[in-house]
């Protein structure tokens, strides 16, 4: 018998709530990892409470009593959480949901004609083509299936990700406390296997995000991390040689002392390497864009930044009428191959979407699609090879129901004044609508000039892939958020 309970200020401490009455228990929230022992009600009927990871089936069950009866209640914080056959001890960080932790393990990218698996074959069999070693052997090795709870080193640490970047924020990522975390790229990786001895890998996985909701967005994604790295033999080699395609470029050399970084180099590297670099990375990934898409395919390159290359670049296709970007990469920034123990090679890396590509080559719709086990459409792939031309069709085109929100938010009006944020929302909609929520948009944000109290409204589409949903059952979902939100973000319902 168990419910969620909100974080406590002594997370291992028992409470008792005695004498607590059935609307009262309603003010917590499910933000974090705590657990009703015992419920009943001595002077209603008994109130048994089944496992679940939201509030909906407990204020469901508290307001059948009408809200008259004594609920005693025996409540300890749940002080720890397991994955993976691992025990992790829950801290004031901890944010992660059972919505969340249950597609771990799902594996989508290894999954035989899965078309995250196609993909994925797709770029290993074009990188295995056309990089070669003097052995005639594929020259990346290909890494997946790594545990996606890492350290805050290795996901931020280590890749020169700044202590005030927004992508450190318990809004934007999945915290197990505050040690570890569910990887927010596959990046997360690419120290460790470095310093393991890989000069050429592709690093495969799921990765987590709180994001925005709607049909290109998911919290749950996937990432192909390619790095190479390049030492003087190969370098002179390929200057020699143009291998792998490459234009020569011979008598360069990849360091100077004092020299300045800027907008196009690192500082300790030379123009002549940072050109190299970029001719090799963009060469590759121009050749890829063609093996995916057709030799035909409109691409552009754009300026970007990341905190572990420079430059940095995202490639982005032309797909129905819209630039739509699939990869972004770089120059690595040399302190993290130092900080790794290399100090005489240098690097680029590359991390596609395959969720993003699979969209463009098959024609699927909607992201939340690739998590869906109806057979209407796995079938569809079913003798699919990465050479296939396979279009997706819909198995049917559900009507979608739409409804919208409005509150005050908490505090005086600012976000982090109010201790509110979108993410928290996004995520307080898949927890409840999960499947059943296709997209929501903030479509008015405003402040009242008398007041200063801040409004958001949302407005929330709601369209399962596989089954007509009813206004009536839309109604019970749209009213459980909205409770929700009142309960866990403190916001006031308009």
């Amino acid at each position: 018998m168990f419910a969620v309970l909100p974080r406590l200020s002594q997370p291992c401490l028992f409470h008792e709530l005695n004498r607590l009455r059935a609307r009262e228990i309603l003010k917590y929230s499910s933000s974090g990892p705590y657990s009703i022992k015992h419920c009943d009600n001595k002077s209603s009927p008994y109130c048994f409470l089944s496992t679940i990871s939201t509030f909906n089936n407990i204020n469901k069950t508290l307001l059948n009593s009408n809200g008259s009866g004594i609920v005693r209640a025996s409540v300890r914080a749940q002080s720890e959480l397991s994955i993976n056959k691992k025990t992790y001890v829950c801290d004031d960080f901890t944010n992660v949901t059972p919505k969340i932790l249950s597609h771990l393990n799902r594996n989508l990218y290894v999954q035989q004609r899965h078309p995250l698996c196609l993909v994925k074959q797709k770029i290993v069999n074009y990188m295995h083509d056309n990089y070669r070693s003097k052995y005639h052997t594929p020259r990346f090795a290909v890494v997946e299936q790594l545990d996606p709870v890492v350290t805050l080193k290795d996901n931020f640490d280590s890749l020169l990700v700044p202590a005030d970047h927004v992508s450190r924020a318990r809004s934007d990522s999945y915290y197990i406390n505050r040690d570890y975390m569910l990887r927010a790229h596959t990046s997360a990786h690419q120290s460790n296997l470095i310093k393991m001895g890989l000069d050429h890998f592709l690093v495969v996985g799921d990765v987590y995000r709180r994001d925005e909701i709607d049909r290109s967005h998911y919290p749950v994604f996937h990432q192909m991390e390619g790095v190479n790295l390049i030492d003087n033999v190969m370098l002179d080699k390929v200057t020699s040689t143009g291998g792998g395609g490459t234009p020569g470029h011979g008598g360069i050399k990849m360091f100077e002392s004092n020299g300045e970084r800027n907008k196009e180099k690192q500082a300790v590297h030379t123009r002549d390497i940072v050109q190299f670099c970029e001719a090799d990375l963009k060469h590759c990934l121009f050749g890829m864009a063609k093996a995916l898409f057709g030799a035909n395919i409109e691409y552009r390159w754009v300026d970007c930044y990341f905190p572990f290359t420079h430059p940095s670049w995202e490639l982005e296709v032309m797909f129905n009428g819209e630039w739509m970007e699939v990869l972004g990469c770089g120059i690595m920034e040399q302190q993290i191959l130092h900080e790794a123990g290399i100090t005489d090679k240098v690097g680029w890396a590359f991390r596609p979407r395959p969720e993003r590509l699979a969209m463009v080559l098959y024609g699927i719709p909607d992201i939340r699609t690739f998590w869906s086990q109806d057979s209407g459409f796995l079938h569809q792939f079913k003798n699919a090879t990465p050479d296939s031309v396979v279009r997706f069709r819909e198995v049917s085109k559900k009507p979608p129901c739409t409804n919208d929100l409005s509150f005050w938010l908490p505090g005086g009006g600012e976000e982090e004044d109010g201790g509110y944020n979108s993410n928290d929302f996004y995520d307080l909609v898949r927890d409840i609508g999960g499947h059943n929520v296709e997209q929501v948009n903030l479509i008015d944000d405003f402040v009242n000039k008398k007041t200063g109290r801040r409004s958001h409204s949302y407005r929330i589409v709601y369209r399962h892939m596989d089954k007509v949903l009813t206004n009536e059952e839309v109604n019970v979902i749209h009213e459980q958020i909205r409770t929700g939100a009142a309960e866990k973000l403190g916001v006031t319902l308009r």
